[in-house]
């Protein structure tokens, strides 16, 4: 039987209590699930994205699996996990610099990371052909791609479950059982594999989805 090492099913406000806003954000359950948007214009570009992080530190040796809604498009759906400072901080140490959304503070700032974008609807070759994306930070570093099965706003029912496994050094991610990529971090790009981190979702405005059970298990 797989070990659940963290559980949240993202149904209440008690739900989030702890987690952490960066951008002009928010998070309401209209439906009795996490929704997520941005309060500000898509016009005013990076700095109306967001990231809405857990408080939990996890991995390696974990799959991280969530139910996943595409409510509003344009925009882009991301997960971020192992997410730490460069020199070992917990992400929230107060000595890291304050990030309030904008990509590259996530990406060539002073935190290691990596991100799947998993729902890339924001431009139009985007929309025209669809994949998800595996970066590694420090640094921009695109490192895997697959095919994203999932459909537009107007045609999707969902929930769709997303899957990511992070172990002994390799990447899988699958939607609905469906392997998207499959990647090995020999610490060849953006140094050595990243290990224990946080997990947090981000979203390129004016997207809005929605978000539950969130499961964090043994790999």
């Amino acid at each position: 039987m797989t070990e659940v090492l963290y559980t949240n099913p993202l149904t209440t406000p008690e739900d989030v209590a702890g987690f952490r806003m960066e951008g002009d954000g928010a998070a309401s359950f209209p439906r009795g699930r996490m929704r997520l948007e941005s309060l500000r214009r898509p016009e005013d570009g990076q700095a109306a994205n967001i990231v809405f992080w857990c408080p939990e530190t996890v991995g390696p040796g974990v799959e991280i699996s969530w139910n996943f809604w595409p409510v509003h498009e344009p925009g882009l759906c991301i997960l971020f996990f192992a997410a730490r400072g460069r020199g070992g901080e917990d992400l929230f140490d107060d000595r890291l610099a304050v990030r309030t959304g904008p990509y590259d503070q996530y990406h060539s700032g002073d935190i290691d990371a990596y991100h799947v974008s998993y729902f890339r609807r924001m431009w139009a070759p985007e929309r025209a052909f669809h994949t998800a994306n595996l970066r590694k930070s420090h640094g921009f570093h695109l490192v895997a791609q697959g095919a994203d099965p999932l459909p537009d706003v107007l045609d999707a029912k969902g929930p769709y479950r997303m899957a990511l496994r992070h172990a002994d050094d390799e990447i899988t991610f699958a939607i609905d059982d469906v392997v998207s990529f499959r990647w090995r971090d020999d610490g060849t790009l953006g140094g050595p594999p990243h290990g224990a981190g946080k997990i947090g979702f981000r979203q390129m405005a004016p997207m809005i989805a929605e978000y539950a059970d969130l499961t964090v298990a043994r790999a």
